[in-house]
């Protein structure tokens, strides 16, 4: 009989937990510099041999190794206008922020989860006050130049990276309206992508929890943090719409609508990214972490549908202009049949952009 593989003991744990606390403090505390290019720590390019190399300064080897053979480091999506497969490898802060799902899970709760979300507050917070210095303009072009956004700059409203007041302007930065057409716009029953994302789309929540969310826990009612809210969403569909660092982070909605309600939900710093999202026996991290609800009502069916904007670690703040993921009642979205192949057949996100159809009223 196969023996159980055994578990780390606490000795191990903990230096693995500050090795791992050490890495992400240093490389939001490397950030401060702004006389360093950015592109040797927080904005360094995402391939396995640089990444592996800067890990491994500061994690113990054994640590790398367990992080590395168990998660692939990066993820698939298929290019929707091409069809296309392509394999995007995780930023470096993403590799470190993966390590501090394990000091989330219940074995591990009492020593560790405390202080994990102490820490990932911390760093996220501190990086939000670094990125809105004037001084972080310096990372604006190494930023460009790390994600390949020299041919994205000329759809913006302002082109220009000098005139940015800091990174974090530029970061949400703002696109012309032009540059995103919306997909039928005089069909009121269509729903639009409402981010630049890689995206999954589900007609049942026990299909999205099949395929994609395998964390312990989700329900839609702990993810609009409203048992009652949550019985207008009975038997209908979702949308999990993923902006990576590079992508335009700004939401539009989804559908013409009014807004009835905004609601503000304290939580965790995790990572977002997929991989997260589909290891079985880890918290969820989209009902754990931090998290804004918007209640809009469809203006030509009155059917509600709720937009859930999800903070992430390093990526926290949540902001509302000019007054993510995204659920609908039963029957008020069939979505597209390509997205669902997608993110059931493949397990994989589709590249979207805003305003792309995702469905229509059935």
């Amino acid at each position: 009989m196969d023996q159980a593989p055994s578990m780390p003991d606490n000795n191990q744990n903990e230096a693995g937990y500050a090795a791992s606390a050490a890495a992400l403090k240093t490389l939001t505390t490397a950030a401060e510099n702004k006389n360093e290019n950015p592109k040797s720590h927080i904005h360094m390019p995402a391939t396995q041999a640089e990444t592996h190399a800067w890990l491994s300064k500061l994690l113990p080897p054994s640590t790398v190794q367990s992080i590395e053979s168990k998660y692939h480091m990066g993820n698939y999506v298929i290019d929707r206008q091409t069809g296309a497969k392509a394999f995007e490898p995780m930023s470096i802060y993403v590799r470190v922020g993966m390590h501090f799902l394990y000091y989330g899970t219940a074995q591990e709760q009492a020593l560790h989860w405390k202080r994990t979300l102490e820490l990932l507050e911390a760093q996220s917070v501190k990086m939000g006050k670094e990125y809105d210095a004037p001084e972080s303009r310096a990372h604006i072009q190494p930023f460009i130049d790390s994600f390949d956004l020299k041919d994205t700059l000329s759809e913006l409203k302002e082109p220009d990276p000098e005139k940015y007041a800091s990174f974090n302007e530029f970061f949400g930065r703002e696109i012309k309206e032009e540059a995103r057409p919306v997909a039928e716009p005089q069909n009121d029953l269509v729903t639009s992508s409402p981010a630049d994302c890689r995206l999954t789309a589900f007609p049942t929540v026990d299909l999205a929890t099949k395929y994609w969310i395998k964390g312990a826990g989700f329900t839609i009612a702990r993810l609009l943090g409203d048992e009652s809210a949550a019985t207008q969403f009975d038997g209908g569909s979702i949308v999990i719409a993923r902006l990576a660092p590079q992508d335009y982070h700004r939401w539009h909605s989804p559908i013409t609508g009014t807004v009835e309600g905004l609601k503000d939900i304290p939580g965790a710093y995790y990572t977002v990214n997929p991989q997260a999202i589909n290891e079985p026996g880890t918290m969820d991290v989209f009902c754990e972490n931090k998290r804004s609800v918007m209640m809009l009502r469809r203006n030509s069916t009155g059917a509600p549908i709720a937009v859930i904007a999800v903070g992430a670690m390093l990526v926290g703040s949540i902001q509302y202009v000019l007054g993510v993921g995204q659920i609908g009642a039963q029957g008020e979205v069939k979505l597209d049949e390509d997205l669902i192949k997608n993110s059931t057949e493949h397990s994989c996100e589709t590249l979207m952009r805003v305003g792309w159809r995702t469905g229509v009223k059935e």
